[in-house]
């Protein structure tokens, strides 16, 4: 599962906007809005976005995965 903070985070660091994710991961807008103010989706659903973000280059960090604890993302290596 990613957060709706990740899904921002992560449309920041590629730089696309609703639309763009929506598009790639072959979803609704209004689906990325709903992510991103934290309402729950269908598990299937966020795997998509998900997928297309990590296709993009966005590699998903858990929580407690790093010494601050905070899930987050970054940008994988070329």
């Amino acid at each position: 599962m990613i957060s709706a903070s990740q899904s921002r985070m992560a449309r920041a660091a590629l730089n696309l906007g609703v639309r763009d994710v929506a598009e790639a991961a072959g979803v609704s807008t209004n689906t990325i809005t709903r992510l991103e103010r934290g309402e729950e989706l269908l598990p299937r659903t966020v795997a998509d976005i998900r997928a297309a973000f990590e296709a993009a280059g966005i590699v998903f960090i858990a929580e407690g995965q790093l010494v601050d604890g905070g899930p987050g993302v970054r940008l994988a290596r070329k």
